[in-house]
């Protein structure tokens, strides 16, 4: 709760005598938090799935073709979903404070950049474990203090998928990579300063992963 106080100048001019001021306190309470945030997400206005059809099932891509009616009875009866495994990403922050970053080629842009540690959860891990895993098997990195950072839709209109974002703080590097096959990943240590730069600059193009840094330098580092 914030207290305000204003000072509201009153001029009045009477009888051609001196301008006073009165003084008024005024106490307004700002709340930082005005309602539970959790109910925000609902399920209201939901489509009902009239059939689907799949058109594509491959271990890396997933598409299906759905006819839905709209709660005022509309048809759509062409809608395209993107099915996916759920994803992570991490935040992975040395002990003397450097930031674990990847660089590789993403075929869909034809660009290489900067990037979170990353990869998707496997049947029967939890969303920590598919992140401990994947940092390890990417950077050789892992330990430090762990935490839930933010979990995101990458584009809940046509994909089924969530990436869970993670914070690691005091990780060391134990191990060499373990890629697979096709991945080609350099690992760098780079400053706080660096990584805003990036981010201020437009040099991380992955917006799953821009969002969760975002928040990081956004946050009040004592409650980190």
């Amino acid at each position: 709760m914030l207290r305000l106080v204003y000072a509201i100048l009153v001029s009045t001019i009477s009888d051609c005598t001196v301008p006073f001021c009165e003084f008024v306190i005024i106490d307004v309470h700002l709340h930082h938090r005005e309602m539970d945030m959790t109910s925000t997400i609902t399920q209201e206005k939901k489509w009902t799935v009239l059939s689907s059809e799949y058109l594509i099932r491959r271990p890396w891509l997933t598409a299906r073709r759905d006819v839905a009616r709209l709660p005022d009875g509309r048809i759509n009866d062409e809608y395209y979903v993107l099915e996916y495994p759920d994803w992570v990403n991490i935040i992975a922050i040395t002990t003397d404070g450097q930031f674990v970053l990847e660089r590789q080629y993403r075929h869909g842009l034809g660009n290489t950049c900067y990037e979170l540690p990353c990869g998707v959860i496997e049947e029967g891990e939890t969303p920590l474990q598919a992140a401990q895993r994947e940092l390890l098997e990417e950077t050789g990195y892992a330990g430090g203090q762990w935490q839930e950072w933010m979990t995101l839709s990458p584009n809940p209109a046509t994909s089924t998928n969530l990436a869970h974002s993670f914070l690691a703080v005091g990780v060391t590097r134990v191990a060499e990579q373990s890629l697979d096959a096709t991945e080609d990943i350099d690992v760098y240590l780079k400053s706080p300063e660096y990584v805003r730069q990036l981010l201020e600059e437009n040099q991380i193009l992955q917006a799953l992963m821009a969002a969760p840094l975002w928040k990081y330098f956004g946050q009040d580092k004592k409650s980190v």
